[in-house]
């Protein structure tokens, strides 16, 4: 019914580019994406809720795609990207919208909610949940299932590959850029249900020396077509190509200016306005369906939604329709006033 869009939105501080479906004047729903990915990621969301009556957005978020690479690790904070999200916003000419979030995406989104309380109708996040001293190692250390990573064996337990970055961040970006294409459709698969109470391939990144077993570049597998088609392939390995890792990696390298940021939170972190999470059942990384993982969330969020999903890492990819069912229900009961017309 409505045509995905190209859209830039420039300020004196950012560029950002954006995909953009449904009626202009419409209750703006804007999904962000996480590492390493771009607005095309939310390909089966944007015309869906477009067809609802929504406006969906769908950026290229700092550092990624069309939008600005900043040269410093640490322009690539949370607080500079909430920032480029309000700009967003403002250009679109609306005080608020619902908010998505996936991954990294989902602190973005969290941050949003935690300082800009205002600017938003309701937060829905997908694999990652709310930590309200921010998210980073730190924080979330104390929540590590030890049962499946020993504190000997996985000192920071599926986090291990955060630590990674911060002690070997050429090695990392030169890994990912040896073969991108390799990288992509290595990183991009489904999930596994044979993976439950195993340890993460995270964990295991400081132990080998690097992602991928320590190999200078990823393994060639075949392309996931339940993830990835070949069109979207050759569009992530475009991008990724053209502007490299360091934007995407840069920002794993800020835990301590977002943890100071978290503090600057309104309502002490407390989360008053609708929430929904969706835990992936076989995301292992971000395992939050029998770990301790998303208490803190539970605690500071007391209109909260919880929903499983049944994929990996990827869900709004790997198994669109049941995103968009849990994120449209959520909307319809939750923000009935919101919901068009």
């Amino acid at each position: 019914m409505f045509p995905v869009t190209d859209h830039v939105v420039k300020t004196p501080r950012h560029t950002s580019f954006y995909l953009a479906c449904g009626a202009r004047d419409a209750p703006p729903i804007v999904f962000v994406h996480c590492w390493p990915e771009l607005s095309i990621s939310w390909r089966h969301q944007l015309p869906c809720f477009a067809a609802l009556g929504f406006r969906a957005i769908a950026p290229d978020m700092r550092g990624y795609g069309r939008s600005t690479v900043h040269p410093r690790q640490e322009d690539h904070a949370l607080e500079h990207i909430v920032a480029d999200m309000i700009e967003l916003l403002d250009s679109l000419g609306h005080e608020k919208a619902i908010w998505v979030g996936h991954d990294w995406g989902s602190p973005v989104v969290w941050a949003i909610a935690s300082h800009h309380p205002d600017r938003c109708h309701g937060v829905a996040n997908l694999c990652v949940p709310y930590f309200p001293k921010g998210f980073g190692p730190r924080a979330i250390t104390a929540l590590i299932d030890r049962a499946i990573y020993p504190e000997a064996e996985f000192p920071a337990g599926q986090w291990e590959y955060q630590l990674f970055y911060r002690e070997n961040f050429a090695k990392a970006r030169t890994v990912f850029e040896a073969d991108v294409e390799a990288t992509v459709k290595a990183l991009f698969r489904k999930g596994d249900p044979a993976g439950k109470g195993r340890p993460a391939r995270t964990a295991f990144v400081r132990k080998d020396g690097g992602w991928f077993g320590g190999r200078p570049a990823a393994p060639d597998l075949p392309r996931d077509a339940d993830v990835l088609t070949e069109a979207e392939l050759s569009t992530y390995v475009a991008a990724l190509t053209r502007n490299g890792f360091f934007g995407p990696n840069s920002w794993y390298m800020n835990p301590e200016a977002n943890a100071a940021y978290s503090e600057n939170s309104v309502h002490d972190g407390h989360l008053d306005m609708p929430v929904l999470f969706l835990h992936g059942a076989y995301d292992y990384t971000c395992e939050t369906v029998d770990s301790h993982l998303a208490d803190p969330m539970r605690q500071s969020c007391p209109d909260l939604t919880e929903v499983v999903v049944p994929t990996g890492h990827w869900m709004a990819q790997e198994n669109p329709v049941a995103v968009n069912a849990a994120v449209a229900r959520w909307i319809a009961m939750r923000l009935p006033t919101v919901w068009p017309g």
